[in-house]
């Protein structure tokens, strides 16, 4: 497997505002979500600048959060998206980290008469589910990546390899997933089933983790895998290194660097496949520049596998 960067820019609103610490894209509607991990609110781009689409109400009314405003405690952490059926519409899943009680809602975003509509719930007895699954105390989970795989919600746990604590995942039915957080289900009977661990070896010391996941038609998975020497799963460090994996069944069975962008590494945080066939795949990718002042990157990768 090899990778090749084909175009790279940055990501702004209208107004110029930066797209900031994008965690995730996903398809939705006529064009694609990037999820921020800082804010309440998510860029929905159709076919050139993106408009704004609110995914939860303010938090102590605050839509956009960081350290330096003394606000990072209260961010919701959106790391995770991904699509979904309901009633036989496309919708997207949209989840919180679990790193802290602040990062257990979701979000179901649908379109309705052509606008955006958010359910939103809170969904700590899953995220419970999924620690003691992986057997996690619950203050350690750090749920970054999920894709569909037949009818389970395989989701990822980013983990901190260099502490010992590996990437993992737990597979959840999607059907019960969504009618938990519709309110048609009580979220204690989401399951968290299947805890499998990845290896995806280390950087100068430092461990690859998992920071989102793409399934591909034959079976196989992409995982962008970061490696971050940060002390604990909510707080930032140095990104020595970032990759991506193949993964067969429950195993790596491939890891190839990531190309610098601008000299620098980027960090990958969420996955789209654009196409893909038996030798090739092409991949839109954003990235976490973990500066709140700054647009994110997005860019098109070409995968030969």
């Amino acid at each position: 497997m090899d990778v090749e960067m084909l175009h790279a820019e940055r990501l702004r609103f209208r107004d110029g505002a930066p797209v900031r610490a994008a965690s995730a894209v996903v398809p939705f509607g006529d064009g694609h979500l990037v999820v921020s991990d800082d804010a309440t609110r998510a860029a929905w781009f159709r076919g050139g600048t993106p408009t704004r689409v609110r995914l939860l109400p303010p938090v102590e009314g605050h839509d956009v959060f960081d350290e330096a405003s003394g606000t990072k405690h209260l961010k919701p952490d959106l790391e995770t998206a991904c699509q979904v059926e309901v009633g036989g519409a496309a919708a997207v899943l949209v989840m919180g980290s679990g790193s802290s009680p602040a990062r257990m809602k979701w979000c179901l975003l649908r379109l309705e008469d052509g606008r955006p509509r958010a359910v939103v719930a809170e969904m700590a007895q899953v995220y419970a589910a999924a620690a003691a699954a992986l057997a996690l105390d619950l203050e350690l989970l750090n749920l970054e990546g999920a894709c569909i795989v037949g009818n389970t919600l395989r989701w990822f746990h980013r983990g901190l390899p260099s502490a010992g604590l590996p990437s993992g995942s737990i597979d959840i039915d999607v059907s019960t997933a969504v009618a938990a957080i519709l309110g048609n289900l009580d979220a204690s009977q989401v399951t968290a089933t299947r805890p499998v661990h990845y290896d995806l070896g280390a950087v100068d010391g430092v461990g690859l983790a998992i920071t989102d996941v793409v399934a591909l038609p034959g079976g196989d998975q992409i995982a962008s895998a970061a490696a971050e020497d940060s002390p604990d799963p909510r707080d930032d460090g140095p990104v020595v290194a970032s990759a991506l994996a193949r993964i067969r069944g429950d195993h790596v069975q491939e890891v190839v660097p990531l190309p610098r962008l601008a000299g620098s590494v980027i960090k990958v945080e969420g996955l789209m496949v654009l196409d893909t066939d038996e030798r090739h795949t092409t991949l839109f990718a954003v990235t976490d520049v973990d500066d709140p002042d700054a647009a994110s990157w997005a860019t098109r990768l070409h995968v030969r596998h």
